[in-house]
């Protein structure tokens, strides 16, 4: 399993190929939860190619099943803000561990600012819901820590019940389909075009690099 923690994941190149961030409230056709909702709207921008992936994914769902989008972009402060909330919280807990495993851990369940996916507008936290919006099962919440689930949030973690590991598989299927990859910790969250998806995959570099959502609004963009 391959860490975002990994140096190969830093190493990649990084380049921006241009491509907009569109906002999902805009696209009736993708379901967008709101629980993560922040006054900017950032949770709800997403890279127009992985927004146009995530429709290609929803057409190869069957009849009646819908993904149901919680987060997309999240900006630099947003996600050092939870990066280090959960380290300090790990350190509260697991005293005795290294400062190497300490960081180990956290980056089982947030990426490290320098790499993450999510500040590129490449990354969605994602599950699955019926057509009336009522959430599948999938095993865990969304978000449910390693330490929380025993280990339950892991995409491939083999305590889950049946219902669950069809749905995580159906998920597997159309979003893999649609040349998304997941991070194998956290169930719920597929990218592309970043770093993560870059090494994975073979790419020589990313096709995004981190957004600054308030320069994107003026025109610009961060490499």
């Amino acid at each position: 399993m391959i860490l975002l923690s990994d140096p190969r994941v830093a190493a990649v190149p990084s380049a921006d190929d241009g491509d907009p961030l569109v906002d999902l409230r805009e696209l009736p056709e993708l379901r967008l939860d709101d629980r993560a909702a922040d006054p900017a709207g950032a949770y709800a921008r997403l890279r127009t190619g992985v927004a146009d992936r995530l429709l290609a994914a929803q057409r190869a769902l069957p009849a009646g099943i819908r993904l149901l989008v919680v987060e997309g972009y999240r900006p630099y402060q947003a996600q050092l803000a939870i990066f280090t909330g959960y380290r300090d919280e790990l350190r509260r807990r697991y005293p005795e561990w290294s400062p190497e495993r300490l960081h180990r851990e956290t980056c089982k369940f947030v990426s490290p600012v320098e790499v993450a996916p999510h500040s590129t507008g490449g990354a969605v936290d994602l599950t699955l819901c019926t057509e009336d919006g009522v959430e599948l099962d999938l095993g865990t919440a969304i978000d449910d820590t390693p330490e929380d689930s025993g280990n339950a949030c892991f995409t491939d973690a083999p305590q889950i019940s049946a219902t669950a590991r069809r749905h995580r598989q159906m998920m597997v299927d159309v979003l893999g389909g649609a040349g998304m990859i997941n991070y194998p910790t956290e169930w719920w969250h597929w990218s592309y075009g970043d770093r993560y998806w870059a090494l994975i995959t073979g790419a020589p570099s990313t096709c995004y690099g981190p957004v600054d959502l308030a320069a994107v609004g003026a025109g610009a963009r961060t490499g």
